[in-house]
């Protein structure tokens, strides 16, 4: 019996010893899986884009004179029409007195010449007839020639009189169209001297001080940008302009726009609205605007901002961790875990990448395992071990657990 039970011993420890050693060196490679999962995917392209104006006017003095008052703050927000600034309008004044002055001028002369007209027309009616008599009275033999070439000369000077008289009046009428259009640019200039918002927008700095004289168009006095609505100009490669010509025949794409030191806030939402007519051939992109709201001010012209231009959003799309994406040789391709705990080399086509995931446009199925982290031990074939327990991983622990169980029974039955 002593022998017996040696042997048993000696049996049970090979034996326990051996299936230690066999699980320790079983060649499992722990790795870490995921899911390939299906979902709807936006298409976006990501850029960097600077705020622009919606529109930015400068605004000149259109007449010279001293700068009287100033009536608002720099920075202040001014709608259209808003007076901003008065030049003093004494001398613009006086110039409109002037011209109305030779106006009236014009016109009583145009009534004198209708008077001389009159008269002479009726004296011209009257030597006119006298001459006809005269004329008749000579070829009677009553009076002599010499009295009736009198007459008739007399009659022709009164009718030049006549055609004089009707060119002074068209000359005078000349003279009241020219001193009408003083009058009114008199009228148009002295209305410089008040200077009005022509948008709605904000003030920028002011150049000119109240008090100081002012030349005609030649001093910008400050500058005033719209940013209600505002622009987001940004360029994007131009190998993406087919799929945004394409997408924008559908409707409008929406675009988002966010300060880059603003992580957390929303973004703004906007509209693409222009497309360059040309590509920038140093660059290799063009240049695409959006618009956007703006009505909480968030966006400031010349600020940089993170621009995401969203195409389309691709259906049912299969997407999986970008971490299980390698590159080889012959393009992407991902591990696969197959039933056995072993893995496949799957060569992919890969797609847009969202966020932390990759789309897989061909190569893959939904629902299949794939290797996330611990690639680098991997090849076809190999067998693997889940890290977090999950899977076949996980039931090979137990299993691993279960023989090392085994091989402590067997060194404890001779104690027993």
């Amino acid at each position: 019996m002593l022998a017996l039970a040696g042997c048993t011993n000696s049996g049970a420890s090979a034996s326990g010893g051996k299936g230690g050693r066999g699980r320790g060196a079983s060649g499992d490679v722990p790795v870490t899986v995921a899911k390939a999962t299906q979902k709807n995917v936006p298409v976006e392209i990501q850029v960097i884009g600077n705020v622009e104006a919606y529109n930015t006017i400068s605004v000149k003095a259109q007449v010279t004179g001293q700068l009287t008052q100033v009536h608002f703050k720099e920075g202040d927000y001014v709608k259209k029409g808003d007076l901003l600034f008065n030049i003093d309008p004494r001398p613009l004044q006086a110039a409109l007195d002037q011209a109305k002055a030779n106006l009236a001028r014009d016109k009583a002369t145009l009534g004198q010449s209708d008077a001389n007209l009159a008269r002479d027309e009726a004296q011209a009616r009257y030597a006119q007839a006298q001459s006809t008599r005269y004329t008749q009275l000579f070829q009677n033999g009553i009076i002599s020639k010499d009295q009736s070439e009198q007459l008739r000369a007399n009659a022709e000077a009164t009718a030049q009189a006549v055609a004089a008289d009707r060119a002074t009046i068209d000359s005078t009428k000349a003279a009241i169209e020219s001193s009408q259009a003083a009058v009114e640019n008199a009228v148009v200039q002295l209305s410089y001297c008040e200077i009005f918002s022509p948008i709605d927008g904000r003030t920028g700095n002011l150049t000119v001080k109240q008090g100081n004289v002012v030349s005609a168009n030649t001093v910008e006095l400050m500058t005033i940008n719209q940013i209600e609505p505002i622009y987001v100009t940004f360029s994007v490669p131009e190998s993406q302009l087919p799929a945004i010509k394409r997408y924008m025949a559908l409707g409008t794409l929406p675009v988002r726009a966010r300060p880059q030191d603003d992580d957390t806030g929303p973004e703004e939402n906007g509209g693409l609205t222009f497309i360059d007519n040309s590509v920038d051939v140093t660059t290799g992109t063009i240049k695409l605007k959006g618009t956007f709201p703006n009505t909480s001010h968030k966006l400031w012209p010349g600020q940089f901002v993170r621009v995401t231009l969203r195409l389309t959003t691709e259906q049912n799309a299969i997407v999986v961790p970008n971490e299980a994406v390698q590159t080889g040789q012959n393009g992407s391709f991902i591990y696969v875990v197959k039933q056995d705990r072993t893995v496949e080399s799957r060569p992919v086509t890969t797609g847009a990448r969202v966020d932390q995931d990759m789309v897989v446009e061909a190569g893959l199925e939904p629902g299949e395992t794939v290797v996330t982290e611990g690639q680098l031990r991997l090849a076809p074939g190999s067998r693997v071990v889940v890290r977090d327990g999950r899977g076949g991983g996980g039931r090979s622990g137990k299993k691993g657990g279960g023989g090392e169980g085994a091989g402590k029974q067997g060194q404890a039955q001779p104690k027993s």
